[in-house]
C-alpha cells in the first residue's frame, strides 16, 4: 500500500468527535460521528479501532480541527486546521459555485462567504452561544422532550411566536411565558428554530447580502430537517438555492482531510498518541480543594446531617390535614401535613407546559395514596410560586403566600435558629438574612440564571451524564477544576479550556459545584462578606439533592450548612405549615 493513500480529517467539537477518511481521488472511504462525552480520547480510539476493522492499518496523512480539537493536535503533534479554514478547503475542493457557507454547530456557528477573485470572508460566534446547537438542546430540556423530538414537533405547527434566542437564559422566560399562555409545543419548536435562524443571521451577516446558492452544514441542519427550512425561510431562498450536502455533520473533518499532508502515519500509531494524552498534569491554579477526600468522609459528613430530616407520618389514614402547594414555572411540588406537622404524603412533578393539569394529577395521586380516600379532610391550604394566582383562583385554595415566606417558614422547621436562607432552584434562587428570627432582607436574582440549577443541569447533559451522577462524581474528583464566575453562556469556553488541559469528567463536575456557589454567593447576590451568613446556614431547593453544591458553599463560608431530606419541596413544606398555622389562629 502507499505512503499517504488515505488522508484523515479529525474534528473534536465541544460536544463530537467527527473522522473522515478520504482516498487519494478524495473520495470518502470512511467517516464516524460519535458524542465524546468529555471524554475525546477514549471516544477517539474507539472510533480508530471502528476505522481499522473496516479498512485495515492504513498509511495516513492527518490534520484536526475543532473547538476542542486545537488542545489535542498540539499534544500529539498533529497539524491543526482551524474549523473556519477547513469548512472552506471542503467548498473549494468540493462545491465550488457555492457563494455562502452557514455552518451550526453544538456552541458555535460560522458563515462563510466566497466571491472569486477574493479571499473567503469567514465570521464566527464569539463566546455566546445562543442561537446554536447548545441553545436547541436547552430549549428541549425546558419542554421535557429529547432533542430529537423537536423536529417532529415543529412540523405540525400553525403558529410562530417571538423568542429572544442572543442568550438561553432570556429565551427560558419568553417560552415559559408561552407555556403558561397555553401555548402548544409544537409552535414554541417551530418558533425555536426561527429564532436561532435570525440570530445567526444577525450576529453573522451584518450587513453583508446572503446570495445563492447557500450551502447548510452542522449536525442541527444535518438532523434538523425543520431547522432547514427556518433557515431557508430567513433567507427567503428556494430549494434550489439552498441546500444541504450529502454529510453536512462532516464538512470540517472532510475539509482537514482535504488539506491534510506531510508525513504519514498508521492507525495504531495514532490512537497511542490519543492514548497518551491522558490524563496531564493541571496546574495547582486551576485546582480547588476537594470536596470529600474519601467515600469514609463523605459518609461522615452525611451522617451528620441527620436530625434535620422533615418528621413524616407512618400511615396516610383518614383525618384533617393541611395542603401546601409550590407551583413553579416548570414544576409543581405538593405536600400534605397532619396537625403535628408530620408529612403524610409528597409530590414532585413537571408541568409540562399546564401548571393546572399539574396539580390536578397531583391531587389524583395524593388521593390514590390515601389508605381511605374519602376519610381524608384538607382543613386548609395554601399555594406559592409562579402559578399561585392561577391555583387558587382555579380551586378555591385558602390562601397565597409569598415564596420568600414560605421557604423561611420551611427552614425554621428545620432550624429554629436559622440565621441565613439560601434557596437555589432550578432557574431562580432567593437569599433570606434573618435576625432575631424575623426575616431582616431578601435577595433574589433577576435575569441571570448562572447559580442555579440549570446551570448544572445544562452542562451535565452537553457531558453526557444525568445530574445524579454528575453531582455523585464531582463529590470526589480529586482536583476540582476551577471554572471561575461566569454566566451560562460564557462557561462554555472554560469548559472547553479545561478539556483541552486534559481535565478529567470528575474534576470539571466539581468545579461546576463550587461555580454554582461562587456566582449564587458573589456575583448574583453580590455579597462582600460571608460574616453576613451568622452559623445556622440553611440550604433548600432542588440543587442541594446535589451534596456537592451543599459541601462546596460549607468549603467556601467555612460554616456548617443545614439542609432537609426534601430540600426541593421546601416552598410546598413551608406552604402546607403556614396554612397549618393560620388554621390554629383562628
Amino acid at each position: 500500500m502507499e505512503v499517504n493513500t488515505y488522508k484523515l480529517g479529525i474534528d473534536i467539537g465541544s460536544t463530537t468527535l467527527k473522522i473522515c477518511l478520504l482516498d487519494k481521488n478524495n473520495r470518502l472511504s470512511h467517516c464516524d460521528y460519535r458524542r465524546h462525552n468529555a471524554s475525546p480520547e477514549q471516544t477517539a480510539i474507539a472510533a480508530l479501532e471502528r476505522m481499522k476493522e473496516k479498512v485495515g492499518d492504513c498509511q495516513m496523512a492527518v490534520r484536526m480541527t475543532g473547538s476542542v480539537g486545537m488542545g489535542y493536535a498540539e499534544r500529539m503533534g498533529i497539524a491543526f486546521e482551524q474549523e473556519v479554514i477547513a469548512a472552506g478547503a471542503y467548498v473549494k475542493r468540493f462545491h465550488p459555485d457555492i457563494h455562502t457557507l452557514i455552518d451550526l454547530g453544538g456552541e458555535d456557528a460560522k458563515m462563510i462567504f466566497f466571491d472569486e477573485g477574493r479571499m473567503p470572508d469567514m465570521r464566527m460566534n464569539g463566546n455566546c452561544a445562543g442561537g446554536t446547537g447548545s441553545f436547541i438542546d436547552q430549549t428541549a430540556t425546558l419542554l421535557g422532550i429529547e432533542t430529537d423530538e423537536l423536529d417532529a414537533l415543529a412540523a405540525h405547527s400553525q403558529t410562530v411566536y417571538p423568542i429572544a434566542s442572543r442568550c438561553g437564559v432570556f429565551s427560558k422566560t419568553d417560552i415559559q411565558n408561552l407555556l403558561a399562555r397555553g401555548v402548544g409545543k409544537s409552535d414554541i419548536a417551530a418558533s425555536m428554530f426561527r429564532a436561532v435562524a435570525l440570530q445567526v443571521m444577525t450576529t453573522l451577516a451584518r450587513g453583508i447580502d446572503v446570495n445563492p446558492r447557500v450551502l447548510l452544514c452542522g449536525g442541527p441542519f444535518a438532523f434538523m430537517p425543520q431547522m432547514r427550512k427556518a433557515m431557508q425561510m430567513a433567507l427567503g431562498m428556494t430549494d434550489n438555492d439552498c441546500f444541504v450536502p450529502e454529510h453536512p455533520h462532516y464538512v470540517p473533518a472532510m475539509g482537514c482531510a482535504v488539506a491534510a499532508d506531510g508525513k504519514a502515519i498508521g492507525i495504531d500509531e495514532l490512537a497511542e498518541r490519543f492514548a497518551r494524552t491522558q490524563p496531564i498534569a493541571i496546574t495547582n491554579s486551576s485546582t480547588l480543594d476537594s470536596l470529600f477526600a474519601s467515600h469514609e468522609e463523605y459518609d461522615t459528613w452525611l451522617e451528620s446531617k441527620h436530625g434535620y430530616e422533615a418528621p413524616l407520618r407512618e400511615c396516610f389514614e383518614a383525618g384533617d390535614y393541611w395542603l401546601g402547594v409550590d407551583s413553579g414555572s416548570t414544576t409543581t411540588k405538593l405536600v400534605l401535613i397532619d396537625a403535628e406537622g408530620r408529612i403524610a404524603f409528597k409530590d414532585y412533578s413537571f408541568n409540562e407546559g399546564d401548571s393546572y393539569r399539574a396539580f390536578e394529577r397531583a391531587m389524583e395521586r395524593m388521593h390514590a395514596a390515601a389508605d381511605n380516600p374519602q376519610g381524608v379532610n384538607i382543613v386548609a391550604s395554601a399555594v406559592t410560586g409562579y402559578g399561585e394566582g392561577l391555583l387558587k383562583s382555579a380551586f378555591a385554595l385558602d390562601h397565597g403566600i409569598v415564596e420568600t415566606v414560605a421557604h423561611f417558614t420551611a427552614a425554621k422547621a428545620i432550624d429554629p435558629e436559622v440565621s441565613f436562607v439560601l434557596d437555589i432552584g432550578g432557574q431562580d434562587m432567593k437569599a433570606i438574612y434573618v435576625e432575631h428570627g424575623s426575616i431582616r432582607r431578601i435577595e433574589i436574582n433577576e435575569a441571570c440564571s448562572s447559580g442555579c440549577g440549570s446551570f448544572i443541569m445544562t452542562f451535565a447533559g452537553q457531558l453526557g451524564y444525568n445530574v445524579a451522577d454528575f453531582a455523585r462524581m464531582a463529590c470526589f474528583a480529586p482536583h476540582p477544576y476551577d471554572l471561575g464566575t461566569r454566566c451560562t453562556v460564557f462557561m462554555n469556553s472554560k469548559v472547553k479550556q479545561a478539556m483541552n488541559e486534559g481535565a478529567r469528567v470528575d474534576d470539571i463536575a466539581a468545579g461546576f459545584s463550587y461555580s454554582v456557589v461562587k456566582n449564587c454567593l458573589f456575583k448574583v447576590l453580590k455579597m462582600h462578606s460571608t460574616d453576613e451568613l451568622g452559623n445556622h446556614i440553611v440550604v433548600q431547593g432542588g440543587t442541594f439533592k446535589n451534596h456537592s453544591v451543599a459541601r462546596a458553599l460549607e468549603k467556601m463560608t467555612g460554616c456548617e450548612v443545614r439542609f432537609s431530606d426534601i430540600p426541593e419541596l421546601a416552598g410546598a413544606y413551608g406552604s402546607a405549615l403556614y396554612a397549618l398555622s393560620k388554621s390554629n389562629e383562628q
